[in-house]
């Protein structure tokens, strides 16, 4: 793209454009009321103009859209307007334009834009957010669950061997009961055996 259709030089030439014609008119004002720095204030406009108007002489104009071809009817406020390349006009737009239905949709429509806009500065977000360490902490998370699933498996063999030692603690009180039963009978044949 050329530098002259670049936004920055039609800002660039509208404003040196407005300085110059304020420096002319200043100028002028001085040298009307015969005020010394009149003269070198309106050579200095009238000399920037001249630039500019040189310029504006060798750039060539801009491209010129016909816009009332594609939209018959683009002059005449009241007019029906639909697109040449849109073929039979819809029910809703055969009536005339309302300024206030336009104004409302354009508004949504802004609103709907503001929101994309966020949502892509969000996703802009997103994307500068540094995950490099994530990896690391991944690799951590994993190591941590390993272990964890590594230490429940252990305790659950231990639960199991607290289990067998329990049912063989209960056998053992099962036969210690029996063999203090069989002491006390035997105590007991002792104490009532014959006397002398």
């Amino acid at each position: 793209m050329a530098f002259y259709k670049k936004s920055w030089f039609k800002y660039m030439k509208n404003f040196i454009i407005g300085v110059g014609a304020s420096l002319v008119m200043i100028g002028a004002l001085g040298k009307i009321n015969s005020e010394p720095w009149g003269g070198p204030a309106i050579t200095i406009g009238l000399v920037t103009e001249a630039c500019l108007f040189l310029m504006l002489g060798i750039l060539p104009p801009e491209k010129d859209y016909y816009w009332e071809k594609l939209y018959p009817g683009l002059d005449n406020y009241h007019s029906n307007i639909a697109s040449l390349t849109a073929g039979d006009m819809p029910a809703d737009l055969s009536r005339p334009l309302n300024g206030e239905v336009v104004e409302a949709q354009l508004d949504g429509m802004l609103n709907e834009l503001q929101t994309l806009s966020k949502s892509i500065g969000s996703l802009k977000a997103l994307q500068e957010v540094d995950f490099s360490e994530t990896s690391n902490q991944l690799k951590t998370m994993g190591n941590f669950y390993s272990r964890m699933s590594d230490a429940m498996s252990t305790l659950t063999e231990k639960v199991e061997d607290t289990k067998v030692y329990q049912q063989q603690l209960g056998a053992l009180n099962k036969n210690l009961t029996s063999l203090n039963s069989v002491y006390g009978n035997i105590l007991n044949a002792y104490n009532q055996g014959p006397r002398v």
